[in-house]
């Protein structure tokens, strides 16, 4: 059976302004999902799942699933605050949805094979889905072995600013034994840099590992999700802006010594469009990446 990409695009894009995962960015306008997709599909990837909110779906039925449906099974799942267990009760004041891990377990009804988790407004790169595919593929019909693309650090700098990342430790063997969240990580002086707790300058070598929200699991994560966000509701369900995370939910489970997560490295460079300003640099290295044969001028 082959893996499953599920794409997280429940997400407003407040600060870009818009739906950005909508935006045409390619030559015959293209959207960031489009590129995951085409990558997906020539990695060996069988099915896409997207995760939205319900009052875009028929944008989104129009503007994207158009263009695969004809070409690999297709699903959507919605997010929304009350998707909740039966047990609880939300704040009445509360607007914000309840996370990643939330989005992820939307999934839960429709996915039950090896699947990978992206973010819809990410470029990942070729390469990345070549080595989740490979993973996913070699953990079918197992249990708790998990993965995720590790970034070079270096691959992931935004030439707008300095960005946040988060650090990845590993053990001898390449499994996840923590993620550190790093702000302010920038280049300078040909030298990569973050402010530490205490406002000190800890440099970066450029292929410290991060974690681009990339992950690969195998189907009893719904499981462990379902659980995690329970006792996420006892703890901070009546707060209005508490959100649970896959991070958070990776890492209490490598804890607990119930998984592990195999770091995979990756040569793939990333870009993405947080602000307006970074538009026309992902339109000019969309079209480098075309002139270099990695895709075709009209993806599908």
């Amino acid at each position: 059976m082959k893996p499953t990409l599920f794409v997280l695009a429940a997400g407003m894009g407040s600060r870009y302004g818009g739906l950005k995962q909508l935006d045409g960015l390619g030559p015959n306008g293209e959207t960031i999902m489009d590129y995951s997709v085409y990558d997906a599909l020539r990695a060996g990837f069988g099915k896409i799942v997207f995760v939205i909110r319900e009052d875009f779906a028929e944008d989104f039925k129009k503007v994207v699933l158009k263009k695969y449906e004809d070409k690999v099974e297709c699903k959507v799942c919605f997010q929304s605050i009350d998707k909740v267990p039966a047990w609880f009760t939300a704040n009445p004041e509360r607007k914000k949805p309840w996370g990643t891990n939330h989005a992820v377990l939307m999934g839960k009804e429709v996915i039950d094979e090896p699947f990978a988790v992206i973010n819809a407004d990410d470029f990942y790169g070729k390469e990345s889905f070549e080595v989740l595919a490979k993973f996913l593929n070699s953990v079918a019909g197992k249990q708790n072995e998990y993965c995720m693309a590790g970034y070079r650090i270096g691959n992931t700098l935004s030439e707008n600013g300095s960005v946040n990342r988060g650090i990845c430790q590993t053990d001898e063997n390449g499994y996840l034994t923590d993620v550190v969240e790093a702000t302010n990580i920038e280049e300078i002086g040909g030298k990569i840099t973050y402010k530490d707790a205490e406002g000190k300058d800890v440099i970066l070598e450029p292929d410290v590992p991060v974690s681009m929200n990339m992950w690969g699991f195998t189907p009893e994560y719904f499981r462990y999700s379902v659980e995690a966000f329970d006792k996420f509701l006892k703890e901070h369900g009546q707060e209005l802006k508490s959100e649970l995370y896959i991070p958070t939910v990776v890492n209490d489970l490598i804890v607990a010594g119930k998984v592990t997560c195999k770091v995979l490295d990756t040569p793939s460079k990333w870009f993405g469009v947080t602000y307006a300003q970074d538009r026309p640099s992902v339109v000019m290295k969309l079209n480098e990446l075309i002139k270099k044969g990695v895709y075709p001028q009209k993806l599908f």
